[in-house]
């Protein structure tokens, strides 16, 4: 009897022990190449406000420099036309000027709000919080047909465009240099323009609500769709093989790594500014690493290949180990719920503390 006594009490701490190692094993996740560095934008003040007519003559665009050349969307590829872009504000606007060379401009459709990447087009992503929920976008082709549409959190989150927000007040240009749809003749390019007012944009921003500051600093990306094209009739299409069409080109400005442009922790940042000086070195206002990462892991748990950790049963915590960023000393958990999950992420250098959950919703430690 004492000894299935003694039997019992050890296979009781042999379960006990287990249970306690498969509750604390650390799993390790790689991010090699998930951290991207965004490109950075100062942007200075304008004296005044600008016509916006799709061209670049106004006396306040000399005080804007021109961004380099935008890149493949995922940086593998040298787009065969080049595209630039500058920007200034003021108290009411954001000014944005696009140049974008083109051998041949065409566009068909009209009518606002429709799925204006189906034609070549320009595009603006923003996020005034540095967060990626609630954020604008805003497409736009060379028959300056506008498509306007908010976002609450990007599609792999399962997130809901809103169509009907139409942008009160936006101005938009656009200039040819060129014919529009005549493949008679190569043309050179198109230019626009853009004034976006501040009203709308500060609705996009956490509390507090406002127009920004000298210093503040914004995520923003842009991308040019521009698809390869077939002649039926002296008329622009969309090429087709195997009656399927192509896949469009993604020219942006501040790479992606992937063909989405659809993760808003990887577009560039923008510094509202006096005047801008591009040569002083760039001051992150946040950690931007340190949020490329906890951003990078959210990925590989919320839609990527540790999605099997979402099915943890509620309160189980599990340590995670990077691997690809083992010179910052970081505490990372993975904390399972009833709802969903949140990733905690500690600095153990500065104490500093972030958090993420399921729906991509970024906690950032108070300044």
């Amino acid at each position: 009897m004492l000894f299935q006594l003694r039997v019992s009490t050890v296979f009781f701490w042999i379960v006990i022990l287990l249970n306690f190692s498969c509750e604390n094993q650390v799993v390790n996740i790689d991010i090699s190449g998930e951290v991207i560095k965004p490109k950075t934008y100062i942007i200075p003040h304008s004296d005044r406000p600008i016509e916006i007519d799709g061209k670049e003559e106004d006396p306040s665009w000399k005080k804007a420099p021109f961004t380099e050349d935008f890149i493949d969307i995922e940086g593998e590829k040298i787009p065969n036309q080049k595209t630039r872009i500058k920007m200034l504000w003021d108290n009411k606007f954001l000014y944005i000027y696009a140049l974008l060379e083109e051998k041949h401009i065409w566009a068909t459709l009209k009518n606002r709000d429709t799925i204006i990447f189906y034609n070549n087009d320009f595009e603006v992503f923003i996020s005034p919080s540095n967060s990626n929920h609630n954020y604008g976008e805003i497409e736009i082709n060379a028959l300056n047909t506008v498509w306007d549409l908010l976002l609450d959190r990007p599609y792999n989150t399962k997130g809901n465009p809103i169509f009907n927000w139409n942008i009160q007040g936006l101005k938009t240009a656009v200039h040819i240099e060129g014919t529009l749809n005549n493949p008679m003749d190569i043309d050179q390019y198109w230019s626009l323009e853009m004034a976006i007012p501040m009203s709308a944009l500060k609705e996009l921003k956490r509390s507090p609500k406002g127009k920004p500051k000298i210093g503040e600093q914004w995520r923003i990306n842009f991308s040019r769709v521009q698809w390869e094209h077939d002649l039926i009739d002296d008329r622009y299409y969309r090429k087709k093989e195997n009656d399927k069409y192509l896949r469009e080109n993604n020219w942006v400005w501040s790479l992606q790594g992937v063909i989405n442009m659809h993760l808003p922790e990887h577009w560039g940042y923008i510094e509202f500014a006096e005047s801008s000086e591009m040569d002083q070195p760039w001051i992150y206002k946040t950690d931007a690493e340190i949020e490329q990462i906890i951003y990078a892991l959210f990925r590989k748990i919320a839609y990527g290949d540790y999605k099997y950790l979402r099915d943890n049963p509620p309160g189980k915590i599990t340590p995670i180990q990077l691997i690809g960023s083992e010179d910052r000393k970081l505490k990372i958990t993975l904390l399972n719920s009833y709802t969903g999950f949140d990733i905690e992420l500690e600095d153990q250098v500065n104490g500093s503390v972030y958090t993420i959950d399921e729906r991509g919703y970024l906690n950032r430690p108070e300044n």
